[in-house]
């Protein structure tokens, strides 16, 4: 929890530092595929994982960097965006529900009633008005994230290492692209990065994706979506210090 925890302050110090935002989900991406591609088996899956495996990569890898790092740039605290993120937890529990047929217990579902009325009343405070669109964007995000872990669960009979590998490949050629178009050319903004700048997209791909989720994953070979996101819910301790 404290590798995804600190993928928010990184992220913050990686786009003060000129990293463009979706140019640093981009690299986060690639970071992933490189690091992995080594440790690949060539052999295509199951024709039935396509479907999933794309899902997963647009989701995962595509969605979360798109709404996350926009987020981070739109906002100038961070912990609107941390505790907006918690939603990802109760909709991903009520997407295992309803795609993969995962049961939700009675306490569950207090629990994911309380999440969202949790997440309203914060929306009325006054800090979250003035930084509405990050908020927004993060909520995208945690939308993304929770899709991502039905993806992941569905995938479970393929190895952790092709499915991330795969996400990352996919999600960089589409980041990449977007960041041309809105960005500008990526070759002039890396010509002009810093080390700190450098340093975070490293912690970011190597510490909070190989480390931290791709952990979180393959606990899904073997427990439920209920049962293993549920401790998501502590990172926002470790992503406010």
């Amino acid at each position: 929890m404290f590798l995804l925890g600190s993928a928010y302050p990184t992220a913050k110090l990686g786009i003060n530092a000129s990293m463009p935002p979706i140019l640093f989900g981009a690299l986060r991406m690639v970071i992933v595929f490189i690091c992995l591609l080594p440790f690949l088996k060539i052999k295509l899956p199951n024709k039935k994982y396509f479907l999933p495996l794309f899902g997963f990569a647009l989701s995962m890898g595509a969605g979360v960097n798109l709404f996350l790092y926009l987020s981070v740039n739109a906002s100038s605290i961070l912990s609107p965006l941390v505790i907006g993120a918690q939603l990802s937890v109760p909709l991903a529990i009520i997407f295992s529900s309803i795609f993969i047929g995962e049961s939700i217990s009675y306490k569950k579902w207090i629990l994911i009633i309380a999440s969202f009325l949790g997440i309203t009343l914060i929306g009325f405070d006054p800090k979250i008005a003035d930084e509405i669109i990050g908020f927004l964007l993060i909520c995208g995000m945690a939308f993304c994230y929770g899709s991502a872990q039905v993806f992941s669960r569905y995938l479970k009979e393929l190895d952790v290492k092709f499915t991330n590998a795969f996400m990352g490949g996919v999600a960089f050629i589409l980041l990449i692209i977007v960041s041309i178009l809105f960005e500008g050319n990526p070759i002039i903004h890396l010509k002009n990065l810093n080390i700190e700048a450098w340093l975070m997209v490293l912690h970011a791909g190597i510490l909070c994706s190989l480390a931290g989720h791709m952990s979180m994953f393959y606990l899904y070979k073997f427990y439920a979506v209920g049962q293993v996101l549920p401790f998501y819910a502590l990172f926002p301790v470790f992503g406010m210090l």
